[in-house]
């Protein structure tokens, strides 16, 4: 039994509105079909009257009836091209709607994805936890273990406030899909929110002085005393220079102590630090072939 009817959404609110005014001017535009055809029967019975040299009274009668359904058949055309805008005016509703209803459906998914993000933290946090404690508890006392949960901590102090920055990031622009203003969103990310290309293979690495490199036809820049993805081929020549060093290395954890590890901002082109690795890699390579044929 049908005690309770479901409320219908704004989509199909708008949908069955549609549906009524269509079925409406079918009906309309076939009565107007009907007097147009009436009216054009009216004006040849009338010429005809006329022509034939008909009484008086008669051609009144007759031109009378056609001044009556001509009366209705204007009155059905204006009544036709306001329920056309009627018509109009409901599809776009619809079109609204339905945009609306979609921009709903993705904002709800990316609230989804916020909330499975809080929800997986502390569990990471808790192993992060774990795997710590493991060392810190422990009677004995090796230096490895000791920097192994030492950058597990820095670990999990960074994956913290990346997890909180991404949900309020997700949330955001949720709200924005929901306005219509997800192009509000794009804008220029920082050096936290730019991904790595899936194709450059890197390492986590620790910068000591400000760097610069190119990748394709971008030019990454990033300051010194922050954790970055370091490209792979280029570690070996930043190592050898003391520009940067692995994470777990004793000095990288008193300089995260003093400076923290994220980007902040990017030095400036004519910074006289800034370190341009791909020129620092080529000298290598242009006197490696030098001493090589020296030794020869």
């Amino acid at each position: 039994m049908a005690f309770f009817k479901r409320e219908l959404g704004p989509v199909e609110r708008f949908e069955s509105a549609l549906k009524d005014k269509l079925a409406a001017r079918q009906k309309l535009a076939a009565r107007l079909s009907l007097s147009e055809k009436e009216l054009e029967e009216k004006r040849t019975a009338a010429e005809r009257l006329a022509v034939a040299g008909a009484a008086n009274a008669r051609l009144d009668r007759a031109e009378a009836h056609m001044r009556a359904v001509e009366d209705r058949t204007k009155t059905m055309r204006a009544a036709l091209a306001e329920l056309d805008e009627q018509v109009t005016s409901a599809e776009r509703a619809l079109a609204d709607a339905q945009a609306q209803r979609d921009r709903n459906l993705i904002a709800d998914e990316i609230e989804t994805m916020a909330a499975s993000i809080e929800r997986a933290a502390p569990g990471f946090q808790a192993s992060a936890t774990a795997l710590i404690e493991a060392v810190t508890k422990s009677a004995a006392s090796m230096p490895e273990a000791t920097r192994f949960s030492t950058s597990v901590e820095a670990v999990r102090r960074e994956v913290a406030s990346a997890a909180d920055l991404i949900c309020w990031e997700l949330r955001s622009a949720a709200v924005r899909t929901r306005a219509g203003n997800a192009n509000m969103a794009d804008q220029a990310p920082s050096l936290s929110e730019q991904p790595p290309p899936a194709e450059i293979e890197r390492q986590m690495i620790y910068t000591l002085h400000p760097l610069l490199w190119r990748e394709g036809s971008e030019t990454r820049r990033v300051p010194a005393f922050a954790m970055v993805g370091l490209p792979k081929p280029l570690l070996p020549v930043a190592l050898r220079h003391h520009h940067v060093d692995y994470l777990n290395a004793r000095r990288v954890q008193t300089l995260m102590h003093l400076h923290g590890s994220e980007a902040h901002g990017e030095p400036a082109l004519d910074d006289p630090l800034l370190v341009d690795l791909d020129a620092l890699l080529a000298e290598e390579n242009q006197g490696a072939p030098a001493d090589v044929a020296q030794a020869s």
